[in-house]
C-alpha cells in the first residue's frame, strides 16, 4: 500500500509517494510545473526564496485606487453637494452631485457648446480651460442656489489643471 503525504515548500508544493517513483515539485514560476526533477534539482529549487512577479501599476489604475479611498469618506448631501472632477487626456469636466439623491444638479465641461467655441480646444485641456470650466459651474451652481460643495478631486493630485478648476470655482462663489 502507497502512502501519499503533501508538504508546501518555499516554491510550491511537493509530493511523495511510498513507491520507488520519483517525486515531483510543482513550482509557481517553472513553465514545466508538473514535469519530475531529479533529487538535486529538487533541493535547489525548494532553497531558493519564493520569487512573486508583479506589474507597477499602471496611472490610471493608482488614480482609481485614490478615488476609491476618498469615496469612502466623501459623500455629496443635498446641503453640501459633491463637486466632482474628472479629467482625460482631451478635455475636463466637473459636475455636482447630490449623492443622497443620486442626481447630477449642475454639470459644466470643455464640451459644453459655449467653453468650446471660446475656448477652440486641439491639443486638450489646458490651465486656462480648466479656470474657464471652474467659473462657469460656480455660475451654473449659484444659479440654482448652491453655494456649499465638497470638493472630490477624483483621485487626481491637487495640481495644475485640478488646482485651477478648484481655484475659479472658489473665486466664483463656491464654498468649499
Amino acid at each position: 500500500m502507497a502512502t501519499m503525504a503533501m508538504v508546501t515548500g518555499s516554491m510550491g508544493v511537493l509530493s511523495l509517494s511510498a513507491s520507488s517513483e520519483p517525486a515531483s515539485v510543482k513550482s509557481f514560476s517553472s513553465a514545466s510545473a508538473f514535469a519530475p526533477r531529479t533529487s538535486a534539482s529538487r533541493t535547489a529549487l525548494l532553497n531558493e526564496p519564493l520569487r512573486i512577479e508583479a506589474r507597477e501599476p499602471t496611472r490610471r489604475e493608482t488614480v482609481k485606487t485614490r478615488h476609491r479611498r476618498l469615496r469612502r469618506k466623501l459623500n455629496g448631501t443635498t446641503e453640501r453637494p459633491r463637486l466632482a472632477v474628472f479629467r482625460s487626456n482631451k478635455h475636463l469636466y466637473a459636475q455636482v452631485i447630490d449623492d443622497t439623491k443620486q442626481h447630477t444638479l449642475a454639470a459644466s465641461s470643455t464640451l459644453t457648446k459655449t467653453l468650446r467655441e471660446e475656448l477652440g480646444l486641439s491639443a486638450g485641456p489646458t490651465v486656462d480651460a480648466a479656470r474657464k470650466v471652474g467659473e462657469e459651474i460656480a455660475k451654473v451652481c449659484l444659479e440654482k442656489g448652491i453655494t456649499q460643495v465638497a470638493f472630490d478631486r477624483g483621485g487626481f493630485v491637487y495640481h495644475g489643471r485640478i488646482k485651477a478648476l478648484a481655484d475659479a470655482a472658489r473665486e466664483g462663489g463656491l464654498d468649499f
